[in-house]
């Protein structure tokens, strides 16, 4: 069985950080392209960015997939690429926030091979686009979702 090579772009957006927020997520293999998006009532810009990787990565039906994931959030980027999270959960995300949606991440990030590339957001990459406009669109729907692990400060 050949391994499955997914391209995944992904962007996030909360009006007003925290506010209303969603994410946009534009999936990748050979010819198959899928658009996926979601709005919350209540939340902010990272945790959007994180959770569009998140359920991008949900969203994949075979494990062990090479991943390439593109966002336009240094948050998530640097974060898995310096190694940063794995620290965090060494020290059981004390300090940290968004510790609910880094434990989701890590569950599914390890059942793939993952990299990701950081891309300057609003820089006309016409994926990373429609990804905002996806996020955008979602924050803005009538069917907003609780996002029931945000924590106000």
């Amino acid at each position: 069985m050949t391994i499955p090579k997914i391209t995944i772009y992904t962007d996030g957006a909360a009006r007003g950080n925290p506010g209303p927020g969603g994410y946009g997520i534009v999936l990748i293999s050979g010819q198959h392209r899928k658009e996926l998006s979601q709005g919350y009532k209540r939340t902010t810009n990272n945790r959007m960015e994180l959770l569009a990787v998140i359920t991008a990565l949900e969203a994949l039906k075979v494990p062990g997939s090479d991943v390439t994931i593109y966002t336009d959030s240094k948050y998530v980027a640097d974060a898995v690429e310096k190694g940063w999270v794995f620290n965090w959960v060494k020290k059981r995300f004390k300090g940290k926030k968004n510790p609910d949606l880094w434990m989701r991440f890590l569950e599914i990030y390890k059942k793939h091979r993952v990299k990701f590339i950081w891309v300057k957001g609003h820089a006309n990459n016409p994926l990373n686009e429609r990804c905002d406009e996806l996020a955008v669109e979602a924050s803005m729907g009538p069917n907003l979702l609780e996002d029931k692990g945000y924590q106000p400060e």
